[in-house]
C-alpha cells in the first residue's frame, strides 16, 4: 500500500529495497543538528535505552483528527492515522533506514520464504502476543485480515489489496502460533503485506471493519494503550500498557494533537509540540533555524509531491490528450525551485512515478510532459479549445479547472498559485478551492470532486507493489483518485510484482512508469524534503528516511 499525506500518506519505494539504494546525495543539518543526507541513512539522534530517562511525555502533531482508527479502511489510509495507530496496534514487519524489512520480534519470531514453487511463506509468531482483551494473537488474525483485504468480499471498503490478492490461502501451521501463506501467484514483495495487524474480531465482520472503529479503537495490541480520544480537543492520548510483553517504553505518555499545518511551527516554539514535520514549508524551515531549543534533522526519503488529474468518465479532463497538453504547460522546475530550492539546494523535478531520486533504478521517463507551453497551445487548438480573449472555449464552454487544495497547507497553496499563473498564460482558467483539512480526502478527493488536486505520496520500501492501488484501474477505486489507467498498466504491475529477479523487476517498473506518463494520470513535481524540527534532548526520533513505523518504545529524553 501507499500512503497519501498531508503529512499525507500512502505510497512505495524499491522492489527489493536495500539493493536499490544508491550513493549519497548532498545535505546537511539545520542550526543545531543534522547529518549529511544519504540514501539508507536516517537522522534521529540514536541512543541506547541506558542513556534515556524513564518517563516523560511526547507531544506530536497530526494535521487532521482521525476519521477512523482502521488504517486498512479506504478512509484510513493517511499518514497521520498510521502514526497514531502504530503506537498501540501490532506491527509485525519493520523497515530499517536502508529500506530492508525485518521481523518485529515482539510479534514474529521468524518469517521465511519456505517454498518458491508454489510460493509459500511461513510466519512463526511470538506466543507472548496478546490483544488487550486477553485473546492471544494467532494465525487466525492473519487469515481473517487476508479474507477482508483480498477483494473477495466487496462489503469490505478497503484501502488497497496490494499483496493480499496474490495469496491463495492462509493456513494454521504446527500450532496456533504458526501461519503458512500459500500464494496463488508469485509476489516478490511479500514482506510488505502485513505491516500492521488488526484483530479477527474486527476483520471478520464488514460492519465492524467499516464503521466499528470510527470513534475509537475497540482492541489494542501494542506497547501503548489508548487512554483518551477527545474529539472536542481533537487529541488522542496513549500511555504505557502494563500488560505489554516486549521492551518497556521509555515514555510514560504520547499525546497526538491536531494542529493546522501552518501553525505547527508556532506550537513547536511555544512548547505545545515536541516534533514538527518541516518538509517543504520554507516559512517553517526558516523559523525553526532561529529556535535555540530545536534542531533540524534530515534524511533522504521516498516521498514526493504531485498533482492528480481527474480523468474519470464525464469529467472535464476525461480526454487524455487534454490532460497531457495541460501538463506540458506546467513548469515543474520553477515549482521545485520555488518550493524547496532553499531547503534542498540543487533540487530537481521528480521524473518518475515509481522510483525517487537516490534509488539506483531511478530514470527520467517524463518525456510526454516535458515543459513546452507552445506545444500545449497547439494541442489545445487542435482539440477545439480556442482562445477567445484571455480564455479558451469550446462550444461556448470555458476551459476552467477547479484546483482543490487543503486549507492552511502552505505548499499546496503555493503550488496551486503557480499552476494558476502558468496555465493562465495559455488561456486556461484555474479556480483555487481550499477546503477544510478534515473534508479534503473523504468528501472531495475520494468522491472525485475536483479537476486538479495537490498532496504528497509517502513511501514504503516497495515501490511497484505498494503503488498498484494508485495507478491500477480496479472495481474499487482504492487510491486511484483520478480514475485514470488502462490494462497495459494493470498487466505491467502484475508482471513486476511476480518477477523475483531484481533487475528484471526494475526494468518492468520503468516500463510501467512510461505507460503512466502516457496516460496523464498525474504530474510528479518534486521529492519532498524529509526535514524535521525536534526538541533538543529527544532521542530516536526525527527524519526516519525509509525507516517505519516510528520506534515508539525507543523514543525518549536523554539523561542529564
Amino acid at each position: 500500500m501507499s500512503r497519501a499525506r498531508h503529512r499525507w500518506a500512502r505510497l512505495a519505494a524499491p522492489l527489493v529495497a536495500a539493493a536499490l539504494l544508491a550513493s549519497a546525495c548532498g545535505g546537511g543539518g539545520g542550526e543545531g543538528g543534522g547529518q549529511p543526507q544519504q540514501a539508507g541513512k536516517n537522522d534521529i539522534n540514536p541512543r541506547p535505552a541506558s542513556e534515556l530517562k524513564d518517563g516523560g511525555e511526547l507531544k506530536l502533531a497530526v494535521n487532521g483528527f482521525p476519521v477512523t482508527f482502521n488504517y486498512l479502511h479506504v478512509n484510513g489510509s493517511e499518514a497521520d492515522i498510521f502514526e497514531v495507530v502504530t503506537a498501540f496496534m501490532p506491527t509485525p514487519i519493520h523497515y530499517q533506514a536502508d529500506g530492508s524489512a525485518i521481523e518485529n520480534k515482539d510479534y514474529l519470531e521468524s518469517m521465511e520464504l519456505t517454498s518458491k514453487d508454489p510460493q509459500v511463506v511461513t510466519f512463526r509468531l511470538n506466543p507472548k502476543g496478546r490483544w488487550s482483551d486477553g485473546t492471544p494473537i494467532t494465525w487466525a488474525d492473519y487469515r481473517s485480515q487476508w479474507q477482508a483485504m483480498n477483494k473477495s468480499n466487496d462489503a469490505y471498503l478497503i484501502s488497497a489489496a496490494n499483496g493480499y490478492d496474490a495469496i491463495g490461502g492462509v493456513d494454521r501451521g504446527r500450532d496456533d502460533f504458526e501461519v503458512k501463506f500459500t500464494f496463488a501467484k508469485k509476489f516478490a514483495d511479500w514482506k510488505g503485506i502485513y505491516e500492521i495487524l488488526y484483530p479477527q474480531s474486527m476483520t471478520s465482520d464488514p460492519a465492524a471493519f467499516n464503521t466499528g472503529w470510527k470513534e475509537r479503537p475497540l482492541v489494542t495490541g501494542g506497547p501503548f494503550k489508548v487512554v483518551e480520544v477527545n474529539s472536542g480537543a481533537k487529541t488522542v492520548s496513549v500511555a504505557r500498557d502494563e500488560t505489554w510483553w516486549g521492551e518497556k517504553p521509555k515514555l510514560d505518555r504520547i499525546v497526538f494533537r491536531t494542529v493546522p499545518n501552518d501553525t505547527q511551527i508556532d506550537a513547536l516554539a511555544n512548547g505545545e509540540l515536541d516534533v514538527v514535520d518541516i518538509a517543504d514549508d520554507l516559512n517553517a524551515y526558516q523559523r525553526a533555524t532561529t529556535l535555540p531549543s530545536i534542531e533540524l534533522r534530515r534524511a533522504l526519503a521516498p516521498n514526493f509531491r504531485h498533482i492528480t488529474f481527474n480523468g474519470s468518465k464525464g469529467a472535464l479532463l476525461e480526454d487524455v490528450e487534454l490532460r497531457l497538453a495541460l501538463q506540458k504547460a506546467i513548469d515543474r522546475k520553477v515549482m521545485t525551485n520555488a518550493l524547496v530550492g532553499q531547503i534542498s539546494p540543487g533540487a530537481q523535478p521528480l521524473n518518475n512515478h515509481i522510483y525517487v531520486q537516490g534509488l539506483k533504478n531511478y530514470k527520467d521517463n517524463s518525456g510526454p510532459v516535458s515543459y513546452d507551453p507552445e506545444a500545449a497551445k497547439r494541442k489545445l487548438d487542435e482539440l477545439g479549445w480556442k482562445l477567445e480573449g484571455d480564455v479558451r472555449r469550446r462550444n461556448g464552454r470555458e476551459l476552467k479547472l477547479r484546483n482543490l487544495i487543503p486549507a492552511n497547507k502552505t505548499s499546496s497553496e503555493q503550488e496551486a498559485k503557480l499552476v494558476q499563473q502558468q496555465l493562465g498564460q495559455i488561456g486556461v482558467k484555474v479556480e483555487i478551492t481550499p477546503v477544510p483539512l478534515g473534508d479534503f480526502f473523504e468528501k472531495h478527493v475520494k468522491t472525485g470532486n475536483f479537476d486538479l488536486t495537490h498532496f504528497a505520496w509517502i513511501g514504503t520500501p516497495f515501490p511497484a507493489s505498494s503503488k498498484g492501488s494508485i495507478y491500477k484501474t480496479q472495481e474499487q477505486m482504492q487510491q486511484n483518485y483520478g480514475r485514470v489507467g488502462n490494462e497495459a498498466i494493470n498487466k505491467l504491475f502484475e508482471e513486476a510484482n511476480a518477477e523475483l529477479d531484481e533487475q528484471k523487476a526494475a526494468d518492468l517498473a520503468n516500463r510501467l512508469d512510461e505507460e503512466i506518463w502516457k496516460t496523464g494520470h498525474s504530474l510528479t513535481t518534486y521529492q519532498r524534503p524529509d526535514v524535521v524540527g525536534v526538541r533538543k534532548g529527544l532521542a530516536n526520533i526525527g527524519a526516519y528516511g525509509f525507516q517505519r513505523p516510528n520506534p515508539y518504545t525507543k523514543i525518549g529524553y536523554v539523561k542529564g
